[in-house]
């Protein structure tokens, strides 16, 4: 298990509109040099830690697991920055998407799978929601089951986001996703709705447009809104995976190694440890 690690890091204050993520009382926290005005926009933001990520934790010959997202986008571009440059060689990518393997193709990012490169190096994505001990909300884009495939494989896993993403409990500011088989999806959602760690949510199959949405895996999605974070994640994760038709939920529990995010007081550094 994974949890924030025990030594002391610097003390975050508010700096304008910079909302401080919420901490374990002790937790490791590193600053790079790279700092930003206060009209620094949430783009700039998401590139400044995408291209942060690569710079510390990619290295030559390395498996990288491409995570997908208007955040993980920006790392995949640095990597191939990198690449096109020559200052790394001998990678290999995983996308969790198609979306994100068409990117990588179009920068002459060399990619494989899971079935010949089962263990990754690193795997760099953005995340919908970071609890203070690194619990993550992912998969509102879609892309949960092949980003949690990926990610579980690597050695290390590396969150990128903007501080707008931090929260005190996980499940708060919009969908929670579960993605399920299309058999009886109807009673697969009111299976899920009605598990104790999730009572009192509101369930919700996704839509796009006026047809159901469906992953790169032919599947559905059912979004869980909750009025208050949930309680017990851990539990919920378990609940949610043992019912019979959910594939994979958006629960990323217990995975992050660190969590690099950008805000107006600088690109920073959560360290958490098993």
């Amino acid at each position: 298990m994974k949890a924030a690690i025990a030594t002391f890091g610097m003390l975050l204050v508010s700096v304008g509109a910079f909302r401080a993520p919420a901490l374990p009382a002790r937790a490791a926290v590193r600053s790079s040099s790279r700092c930003m005005s206060m009209s620094t926009t949430q783009d700039e933001l998401k590139k400044l830690c995408g291209y942060q990520s690569v710079d510390d934790y990619v290295t030559s010959g390395m498996v990288v697991g491409l995570g997908t997202g208007s955040t993980a986008a920006f790392a995949v571009e640095r990597l191939g920055e990198k690449l096109a440059s020559g200052e790394l060689k001998d990678i290999v990518a995983i996308p969790t998407s198609v979306r994100t393997q068409e990117q990588a193709e179009s920068l002459g990012i060399p990619l494989v799978t899971l079935d010949t490169h089962s263990v990754l190096d690193v795997a760099i994505d953005g995340a919908d929601e970071v609890a203070p001990d690194g619990g993550l909300v992912k998969g509102r884009g879609g892309a949960l089951l092949r980003e949690k495939m990926v990610e579980i494989m690597a050695k290390k896993f590396v969150v990128i986001v903007d501080d707008t993403k931090f929260v005190d409990g996980l499940g708060i500011t919009g969908a929670m996703p579960v993605e399920v088989n299309k058999f009886c999806w109807e009673h697969t959602m009111r299976q899920v709705a009605a598990l104790p760690s999730v009572a009192g949510c509101e369930a919700k199959i996704r839509m796009d447009g006026d047809k159901i949405y469906e992953t790169d895996n032919e599947n559905y999605i059912v979004d869980l809104y909750f009025e208050k974070p949930i309680a017990d994640a851990n539990k919920a994760a378990e609940e949610l995976i043992n019912v019979v038709g959910v594939v994979e939920h958006g629960l990323f529990l217990n995975m992050a190694d660190h969590t690099v995010y950008a805000s107006a007081d600088g690109v920073k550094t959560i360290d958490y440890t098993k």
